[in-house]
């Protein structure tokens, strides 16, 4: 009762939760093993669970061993009530741990035992682990459908009690995620109405996991979109939410999203030492997710410093990270930036760096992400328009760009328009 106190005011004293439930399961050691205990003891570490996701981070040891215990538990209960939110603990850890194959099978369970059940909450769970797996595989159309269900059964009402056993709320995380995925799917202006969505919920519910959260997802799409003001304005939300409430997981991300923001000309070197700090606090959770679109975006920075040697050795971790875990979302952005610092290392590397964009395209094509591939065709229409071949790039460029129905004022689109008229010319 102690622990669910301090989980339910406004600052989140998580450290003054764990410090109860640790005291509870303490106690409860020195009980007969009955079935009365094996309930409460349960009960304790889907409490645990929660709270050391965020203080410790979603893929800790400390989180492995309390989710890996309450499944066993679980085992020997039969099927608890308490089954669905073990078996979510259990996807976040090797979904932000790395292991997307795991996680995506642990979504799939978590969806077959959802459907058996008559309420819309654990479908509601189910969906958006899913669609978060399908994601971060580069499977984004499904995922969208997945995130749209998810949206669709969630009542702010009804469900806002799930932030405390789901470390935040899910209906932010469903809104929000879905507009990275519309922002990749070529949908602009959908992506930024689910952005702002997000926000509204999210500054209305006042949970301060589910703001952290919140705050740096919105970072994130606007990073997507380029938009350095307001990727900055999420992000300085979001390491100020975590510094209070003492969130290194976040803290971390949203150092690296700040520096990126803030990483403008005349001197992009600046913001580097913060980026690397946001980076070492986020792989000290033991987290894996975002890696490679992490070292991209040092890697992009690294570039605009005139460092694009520093840039291509953290581009090489990046591929690594995505052949050992298979996240995918961003492997076309990994390419496309893979070309442009070779040619910002030796002008006359133009064959490599066509290989570069062309992999790019290809990827970003496979995945229906129709943002990347029009970033990727820009990329290469240039490389082409510099070698005479204005023609080919017209031609590669003007159906891309013509795809789009929505989103001409964001930075991408804006500059394909600039880039075909100077090819018409």
């Amino acid at each position: 009762m102690a622990a669910g106190r301090a989980a339910s005011v406004a600052a989140l004293r998580q450290f003054e939760g764990i410090e109860h439930l640790t005291k509870g399961l303490a106690v409860l050691a020195t009980l007969p093993d009955t079935t009365e205990r094996l309930q409460h003891e349960l009960d304790l570490h889907v409490t645990l669970g929660p709270a050391l996701m965020a203080t410790r981070g979603y893929a800790s040891p400390e989180v492995e061993h309390t989710f890996a215990h309450a499944w066993d538990l679980c085992q020997r209960l039969g099927e608890p009530p308490q089954r669905l939110p073990v078996l979510y603990g259990l996807w976040a850890l090797y979904f932000v741990g790395g292991k997307h194959r795991q996680a995506r099978d642990q979504a799939e369970q978590l969806l077959h035992v959802a459907q058996r059940q008559e309420e819309a909450a654990p479908l509601l769970v189910a969906h958006r682990a899913l669609g978060a797996s399908l994601y971060f595989m580069g499977e984004v159309a499904q995922a969208h459908e997945h995130f749209v269900r998810s949206v669709a059964l969630y009542d702010p009402q009804q469900h806002r009690a799930l932030a405390f056993r789901y470390s935040h709320d899910l209906g932010v995380a469903a809104l929000v995620n879905d507009a990275s995925t519309l922002w990749i799917l070529g949908y602009p202006d959908q992506a930024l109405r689910r952005s702002h969505e997000a926000c509204r919920l999210a500054e209305d519910l006042a949970h301060p996991l589910t703001l952290a959260y919140a705050f740096t997802h919105l970072a994130i799409v606007h990073q997507f979109r380029r938009d350095r003001e307001e990727a900055c304005r999420h992000a300085d939300a979001a390491t100020r939410v975590s510094r209070e409430q003492g969130f290194p997981f976040w803290l971390g991300m949203g150092l690296i999203l700040q520096g990126w923001a803030r990483a403008t000309r005349p001197q992009p070197a600046e913001q580097m030492p913060s980026m690397h700090e946001g980076l070492a606090i986020y792989r000290a959770t033991d987290a894996a997710l975002y890696l490679p679109y992490f070292l991209t975006l040092l890697a992009e920075t690294s570039g605009e410093a005139s460092q694009p040697d520093a840039g291509l050795r953290l581009l090489d971790e990046a591929r690594t990270v995505i052949d050992s875990t298979q996240e995918r979302f961003y492997e076309a952005e990994v390419q496309r930036v893979q070309g442009v610092l070779v040619l910002a290392q030796a002008a006359d590397q133009h064959a490599q760096a066509e290989t570069c964009f062309q992999h790019a395209l290809d990827v970003a094509h496979r995945q229906q992400a129709r943002s990347w591939e029009l970033r990727a065709a820009m990329s290469l229409a240039r490389l082409w328009q510099q070698h005479g071949r204005q023609a080919e790039a017209y031609d590669l460029l003007t159906p891309l760009y013509g795809w789009f129905t929505e989103g001409f004022d964001t930075a991408d689109l804006l500059e394909a328009k600039a880039l075909l008229d100077e090819l018409a010319g």
